[in-house]
């Protein structure tokens, strides 16, 4: 395997984030690809954040990755694979302009890409006017494997609505009648928590009051204080990386977690609990992902993400390393051919992948269906309670993929 590392060029105009992709679907264009001698390396382009909020999530999508191409040889469907890195720095208004980069100038032949979501539906858009492949590895935008859904795309992680939305009757069966969410203002932060809302609402309960401040902003007193006020039964949260650990230890340090107690998307403590600390322990989540899940791909994948990394595998890593076991099973039907497109779509969207998650396979808008756990945070790791949905399929609401 070989890298190179590009630098984000400066924005040049600006850019619609979520909406990007929600534009009326287009059909796929149709391109003659000319044959690619099966010694050239495959070059694959790695656009995910590898400074700021969510560095670290980055870099451990791109260490999974890494991994899985290593435990196959250093190939993937029998060709060398040359990576371009591009830190994307979660930043929408240059998105167009690094995913533009690494089709047109570096011509790489598949993009795995991004955490961000708004991030993540300009590279939608890009490969959907190109015709390149796109393997979304953690972004969970729902437009993506939604409205703006096409062949070419696929996601190895989840929708935003997927995550969530089981959460919301796991919590009313607990006997929970009020809660108040709160998220930041951008597209994963609503879609999650109206997914929750959605399930909660149906099951009997009521949202007093939904508080969100912008992306990445990370001063929380006043919405804490305000939650203080409102006395809801229970608190649902979104936030992931940097953001999840400082409010996860602002509400402990407001005395809160006594009285009202803290639930949330998994990402407030995937990857976040070492720095989190104290004020992580007993917190509940719901995720596609336990750290303790007791099966032999689980088992197998942390203990050689522990070696080669010296670090705890966590969703992230895992979903790294699924969207190299999805390309090999893609490439491995053509014989390492990424130009034979249609074989190589249909083999992917065929998968059955035995994942350190669970089953795992594609719906017809090429969404993960998964196993959503219910965790709690026990002796530093998030361990699972139980299944609180089994095969989660998305609705995949607008996409009218065939």
């Amino acid at each position: 395997m070989s890298d190179s590392r590009i630098l984000p060029p400066l924005s040049r105009r600006a850019l619609l984030t979520g909406a990007a992709g929600a534009a009326t679907l287009a059909t796929l264009p149709r391109f003659a690809t000319p044959a690619i001698a099966q010694a050239a390396p495959l070059r694959v382009g790695l656009m995910l954040p590898y400074t700021g909020t969510y560095a670290k999530l980055g870099q451990f999508i791109d260490d999974g990755f890494r991994l899985r191409v290593e435990q196959l040889g250093g190939k993937l469907g029998g060709r060398d694979v040359t990576f371009v890195q591009v830190d994307d720095e979660s930043k929408p208004e240059t998105a167009t302009d690094n995913m533009n980069r690494l089709v047109g100038r570096d011509k790489v032949d598949v993009v795995i890409g991004t955490v961000h979501s708004g991030v993540a539906m300009a590279m939608v858009k890009v490969a959907r006017d190109s015709g390149t492949m796109l393997i979304i590895p953690n972004a969970g935008a729902n437009d993506a494997t939604g409205p703006a859904c096409a062949p070419n795309i696929f996601r190895t992680s989840f929708s935003n609505w997927q995550t969530t939305f089981p959460m919301g009757k796991v919590m009313a069966d607990a006997g929970i009648k009020n809660v108040a969410t709160i998220t930041w203002k951008y597209t994963a932060g609503a879609e999650m928590i109206g997914a929750f809302s959605e399930n909660f609402t149906k099951n009997g309960g009521k949202i007093v009051e939904d508080l969100t401040l912008p992306f990445p902003q990370v001063e929380f007193q006043a919405l804490i204080t305000r939650i203080a006020q409102l006395k809801p039964d229970a608190v649902f949260s979104f936030f992931a990386g940097g953001g999840a650990v400082k409010f996860v230890k602002d509400y402990a340090a407001a005395g809160l977690g006594k009285s009202i107690p803290l639930y949330g998307a998994g990402f407030l403590t995937d990857g976040t609990i070492e720095a989190q600390g104290e004020a992580a322990n007993g917190l509940k989540t719901t995720l596609h992902y336990a750290d303790n899940l007791d099966n032999p791909a689980n088992v197998a994948f942390l203990k050689a993400f522990k070696a080669k990394t010296q670090k705890d595998g966590d969703i992230y890593a895992v979903q790294g390393f699924d969207a190299a076991s999805l390309l090999e099973i893609g490439l491995g039907a053509v014989k390492g051919d990424a130009g034979a497109r249609d074989a190589m779509i249909k083999a992917m969207a065929a998968a059955k992948i035995d994942s350190p998650r669970g089953p795992l396979s594609f719906n017809k808008a090429h969404n993960p269906i998964q196993n959503i756990y219910l965790r709690e945070v026990r002796n530093g790791r998030n361990e699972l309670v139980s299944i609180a949905q089994s095969a989660v399929d998305d609705p995949a609401r607008g996409c009218r993929m065939t």
